[in-house]
């Protein structure tokens, strides 16, 4: 038996909200898909470290998955995600039906614009018409003064950033940075589907980083960068979508490193694809 509040309807999460407003309470949101791990409760964390009431809406999204056959995949893993939340001392679970977000004759979508056309978009067409579409959903229900999103999906939280931004919506977007394992994976709940030997093999998305990093710091060029972490990926048996070195703000190519820089990778391994980033600094 859980404690946590099950939250099914958008009026039922705009209910709640507005209970806790009315109160002079804050509430923080933060949006997954399910299949919860160690990385999910740290977003948990820090919203609760940042409000009074933290909700965690769950809801694998159909309009954000270019691939049926990804989309039928995915991990859904709800009483047990229900009881983590519980566990974490989270308030609300917000966990609406495919037919309460979008319901009969549903049409509208927000275009995210051009921050949406590289990197991901382009392999994903359509992706963050859809995640844009849904965070807004999302926010307008739970209203919350915050929302939280993790830096492993980079391009992700620039692109909701850039929304709320554009959209004038009243709440404030918060990053937190990306949760490993031991062994430097970066947590994914697609994990799951890495068979022995692809998850092995993806270790080297991290490796390949890593010496990324060392490479910034000496006399590498971008292309360096580039080159090396495509080589070192493919030596390892994945098959890489794309590896880039782009302005955080812009996510457009750079020419030269400066605090702004960040390292953006796909890869696929074991037909499984994963994606991982990192900060990149000039030296002094």
């Amino acid at each position: 038996m859980t404690s946590v509040l099950r939250l099914s309807t958008p009026s039922d999460a705009h209910r709640w909200s507005d209970e806790r407003r009315r109160d002079g309470q804050s509430i923080g949101l933060v949006p997954t898909m399910g299949a919860l791990h160690r990385g999910h409760a740290t977003l948990i964390e820090r919203s609760q470290a940042l409000c009074d009431h933290t909700v965690v809406s769950i809801f694998v999204n159909p309009t954000q998955f270019d691939r049926s056959d990804d989309f039928d995949l995915y991990p859904r893993t709800l009483d047990v995600d229900i009881a983590l939340c519980d566990s974490l001392g989270v308030n609300a679970v917000y966990a609406p039906t495919v037919d309460a977000m979008y319901p009969e004759g549903f049409e509208t979508s927000v275009d995210p614009g051009s921050l949406a056309h590289r990197w991901e978009g382009e392999h994903r067409p359509g992706h963050f018409a859809g995640v844009a579409t849904v965070v807004t959903k999302l926010l307008t229900a739970v209203q919350p003064h915050i929302a939280v999103f993790g830096e492993k999906d980079f391009q992700q939280l620039a692109v909701i950033q850039h929304v709320v931004r554009d959209l004038g919506l009243p709440v404030t977007v918060v990053g937190e940075p990306t949760v490993r394992e031991d062994d430097g994976l970066a947590m994914s709940s697609r994990n799951i589907h890495l068979n022995p030997e692809a998850r092995a093999q993806a270790t080297s998305i991290k490796q390949a980083i890593d010496r990324a990093l060392d490479c910034s710091t000496s006399t590498g060029s971008l292309n360096d960068i580039v080159e090396q972490v495509t080589n070192d990926i493919q030596r390892s048996g994945g098959t890489v979508d794309y590896v880039a070195v782009v302005d955080r703000l812009t996510l457009e190519p750079v020419t030269d490193l400066n605090s702004d820089t960040r390292l953006l990778v796909a890869a696929w391994f074991g037909g499984v694809r994963l994606i991982d980033n990192v900060a990149l600094a000039a030296t002094e």
